[in-house]
């Protein structure tokens, strides 16, 4: 009997990959062995050194591949066909990359995307078989943000989705047929050239806006986030999501599973170099970043076309 293909997708470059080792070895270890999984990562300027020491996260488990892509060659086989483009000036692979999925990986009609700040610590199957019950895709509220007034009015006022549905992109399990049925990624570049939306997290806000009354909440256990809220008993994913890294401060909520696994990573020595270089500096950049976030979310609210203007406007979203 033929086993059931669990298809996972990751991106990275060369600064995350250290990362993405710690999270692909999590999800290894809690995998099924009446199962196989396709851990495919789309790389962007990465070293053929890092390349192969994830590669090899592989070996020993019958049951897993990783298959390693280059983003831009996966891209070149995008279609055209609403006579739409890669807007040059604004089009980032790494920024999008999630949404183009089902078109640069036809062979799936369902995938999970998940970025590389995490850790697994339940099988992934178990989300891969959910029902998404007709809609495009399934995702957790973006606890991260919930707790931050100004970022609420901007999902409720600007990207047009109440602040209690806005969801975190990090984690998704994504109907890929459907969105090659309904020419998702043909409606996206539309809307791109078209609009050119001010963003604060572009494809995040990009996929809230177009699936809005299309997306089937998970359990908050599927993508957990150190918050200042009452700490999760028993996570199923754990996403060190915005500046919560364990990897730059002592203390982070939930560091214990990050360290389980990066201790166990061929690339613990870079982990460790990060978190000794990590300094006051890296701190103060990081209040930095977010005083700009909260400045830009501002600017975008000032304006008079956002998403919920155009889409309140006629302009369909999906």
């Amino acid at each position: 009997m033929r086993k059931t293909i669990i298809p996972v997708f990751f991106s990275v470059d060369e600064r995350y990959a250290p990362y993405l080792s710690t999270a692909i070895a999590s999800l290894i270890e809690h995998t099924s062995k009446d199962k196989f999984y396709e851990i495919n990562v789309v790389y962007h300027d990465i070293s053929r050194r890092s390349l192969k020491k994830l590669e090899k996260l592989s070996e020993g488990h019958d049951n897993v591949e990783i298959i390693t892509t280059e983003m831009q060659e996966s891209l070149v086989g995008i279609s055209d066909r609403k006579s739409t483009r890669l807007k040059a000036d604004c089009f980032t692979p790494t920024i999008y990359y999630r949404i183009f999925l089902p078109e640069m990986f036809p062979q799936y009609d369902k995938g999970i995307y998940l970025d590389g700040d995490i850790i697994v610590l339940a099988d992934v199957a178990e989300m891969f078989e959910i029902d998404l019950e007709g809609n495009i895709l399934a995702a957790c509220t973006d606890m991260s943000t919930q707790s931050n007034a100004l970022f609420c009015k901007y999902f409720d006022e600007a990207v047009g989705v109440p602040h209690e549905d806005y969801f975190n992109s990090g984690v998704l399990l994504m109907d890929f047929k459907t969105m090659r049925d309904e020419e998702f990624c043909e409606h996206f570049l539309y809307l791109l050239n078209t609009y050119d939306f001010d963003t604060v997290a572009p494809d995040q806000d990009y996929l809230n806006a177009m699936c809005m009354g299309r997306v089937k909440k998970l359990d908050i256990k599927w993508n957990t986030m150190p918050t200042n809220v009452k700490k999760e008993k028993k996570p199923k994913i754990v996403h060190y999501n915005l500046f919560f890294k364990p990897w730059h401060y002592d203390g982070t909520q939930y560091e214990e599973y990050f360290w389980e696994y990066a201790n166990k990573s061929s690339f613990l020595k870079e982990v460790l170099k990060e978190k000794k270089n990590f300094s006051k500096r890296g701190k103060k950049t990081d209040d930095e970043r977010l005083k700009q976030m909260s400045d830009r979310v501002e600017e975008i609210l000032a304006k008079e076309m956002t998403f919920k203007t155009v889409f309140s406007g006629g302009e369909r979203r999906s």
